[in-house]
């Protein structure tokens, strides 16, 4: 297609039987179910491609993922049928027809002008959920619940988590890509024991790299069982390498739960910002 249209797609998706959100060849992936019904929808020949928010690992969940698809504007027109309703709406009620029930599609809108779903970003929001009272965990939420067996103390994990926010190489907790950066800007990392007796833990960053969020519940729950001082995790984070006491966390204790863009006549301004290569100088 000459010229192409550029799709929002805000969507929540239950991760638990899904590798991951990137497709993979012989995978159940969300990409790979979100593109066949895109595809399905505007009755197009090539698979639609989609850019994300955040590439969630295998059983990581989203309520507030966000993508963008550039598709052509006929066949978009077309969506509609013979009916008088607008693309936006046909699309979100055929999507719910074609998608099947561990995604779906809160919205479909025309994108602003440079609206790009990763890179406009300005931050990413994860929860993190834990259980350490087995009087009070419900086998119904097993999927998104991670269980500890000792007692944690919340307050000297949300002390240790405090310590690692702000600007920082977070090669400690990331694993490495060749030619990608590990520098962060760690809005917010906090820890609270909710009514019902949970652990919650509150992730905020400009971006991710690659099991980050796991890595950052991993070093503070060693603080929280009391075999590591609270200071710990911030001298993990200075040493600047991967240390054999931070486990990787479970994925299925971890949601994708907002993505913050800012105002449309700033968004191809971030996009150029946030493809530059951070640096700490």
């Amino acid at each position: 297609m000459d010229e192409s249209l550029r799709l929002r797609l805000d969507l929540a998706y239950d991760g638990t039987d899904f590798s991951g959100w990137a497709a993979q060849p012989g995978r159940r992936t969300v990409e790979g179910e979100l593109s066949a019904a895109l595809t399905t929808l505007l009755r197009v020949q090539s698979p639609v491609r989609l850019t994300v928010a955040g590439r969630t690992d295998a059983g990581v969940h989203a309520r507030g993922q966000v993508a963008h698809a550039d598709v052509d504007p006929a066949a978009w027109a077309a969506v509609v049928g013979r009916s008088d309703r607008l693309p936006e709406e046909a699309a979100l009620t055929r999507l719910r027809g074609i998608l099947p029930g561990d995604i779906v599609v809160h919205a479909v809108t025309e994108a602003p002008e440079g609206f790009d779903a990763r890179f406009s970003a300005l931050r990413r929001r994860y929860r993190y959920l834990v259980s350490d009272r087995l009087e009070t965990l419900d086998p119904l939420r097993r999927n998104e619940i991670v269980v500890v067996k000792r007692p944690l103390d919340v307050t000297a994990m949300d002390a240790g988590a405090r310590s690692l926010v702000g600007l920082a190489d977070f090669a400690a907790f990331c694993k490495r890509r060749e030619g990608a950066t590990t520098v962060r800007t760690l809005l917010e990392y906090s820890w609270t024991r909710r009514g019902d007796g949970l652990l919650e833990a509150t992730v905020v960053a400009d971006a991710f790299c690659h099991s980050m969020v796991r890595s950052l519940v991993g070093a503070v729950v060693p603080v929280g069982e009391g075999r590591k001082p609270v200071q710990w995790p911030a001298e993990v984070l200075r040493a600047g390498v991967r240390d054999p006491g931070v486990v990787v966390m479970p994925p299925h204790g971890l949601s994708l739960e907002e993505v913050v863009y800012p105002a449309d006549t700033e968004l191809a301004a971030r996009a150029e910002e946030a493809r530059a290569v951070r640096t700490l100088d």
